[in-house]
């Protein structure tokens, strides 16, 4: 292994933060994620729509931050739908797909549906997301795919594989997302299965126990009490998550999504700050060690 690769296999580089982590305005959000010292950041598409000055404002605020955007999220409960509400799902997916061209994003983020009027059928799922896919050739646009713990079919990474290995389209990859996985127990073993080609994102977050006993419970921690790689009690299935993706070859980014309802109520530099830690963590200890080290696991604020 020469120096590039094991430079690009473990690095600070490697990790970006999430705007949904952070309270306040777009711009203080892009100041303090690019003082933290990242180079990426994972947008939301409410953080254009919602800017006070416009969306053509946003737009050229995150192209002159410096910031290399990681992608755009998220579409939701897009496929398997019919009649008027397929079409009215394919008129946002073509809107994202716009703004997802403006800003420079290069992936889009679609998570499995939720809704009890989507088919169940992989087939048809498969269709529409391909359908998607070829929207998003002509803009140099990937689209990943990613299996909510609570989807109505698409529940867990494995699953969102074969409705991607079915709709068999280059630019259609799957998301993996280290909350869905340890909210759902999937085996990491399963990992094993993937085309690291066909990995578009990986999207970490810890959380603060370690079963969730309900899908109720799984929601409202997923939306309010996700807390930062290492600041959990998952911190050793974390490292091998990224340590097993890494060994499959997988090189593409890694984003914390951390929705917390704690971290929006104090200064976005200290968010930041522990997204640093984090991602130094994971991008200069984890990834650059074969095993991991039991007492380096949880990170301290």
């Amino acid at each position: 292994m020469n120096a590039a690769t094991m430079h690009r296999q473990g690095h600070f580089e490697d990790f970006g933060m999430d705007t949904i982590s952070m309270a306040g305005t777009l711009g203080a959000k892009l100041q303090a994620v690019r003082d933290a010292g990242f180079s990426q950041i994972m947008l939301n598409a409410r953080d254009l729509t919602s800017h006070a000055e416009g969306i053509e404002a946003a737009i050229q605020l995150v192209r002159h931050s410096g910031l290399r955007v990681t992608g755009l999220q998220v579409l939701r409960d897009f496929e398997g739908l019919s009649g008027h509400l397929h079409e009215y799902k394919m008129d946002i997916a073509k809107s994202m797909l716009e703004m997802s061209h403006a800003v420079g994003a290069k992936l889009l983020l679609v998570c499995s549906s939720t809704s009890v009027h989507a088919s169940e059928d992989p087939q048809r799922l498969a269709n529409d997301l391909r359908k998607l896919a070829l929207l998003a050739v002509p803009k140099g646009i990937r689209i990943a795919y990613e299996g909510l713990s609570w989807g109505r079919t698409v529940n867990e990474f494995t699953m969102a594989w074969d409705v991607v290995s079915r709709a068999d389209a280059p630019n259609l990859g799957i998301g993996i997302d280290s909350f869905h996985a340890f909210a759902t127990k999937t085996s990491l073993d399963e990992l094993d299965m993937l085309d690291p080609e066909k990995i578009f994102l990986v999207q970490l977050a810890d959380f603060m126990w370690q079963d969730i006993r309900s899908v109720e419970e799984r929601i409202n921690t997923a939306r309010h009490f996700r807390v930062f790689p290492g600041e959990g009690v998952h911190s050793q299935q974390l490292a091998e998550l990224v340590m097993r993706l890494a060994a499959l070859g997988y090189r593409g980014d890694y984003s914390f999504e951390v929705f917390n309802d704690d971290y929006l109520q104090i200064p976005l530099p200290v968010v930041a700050q522990r997204a640093r830690r984090s991602a130094e963590w994971l991008g200069e200890e984890v990834l650059r060690r074969s095993v991991p080290l039991p007492n380096r696991m949880q990170l301290r604020p």
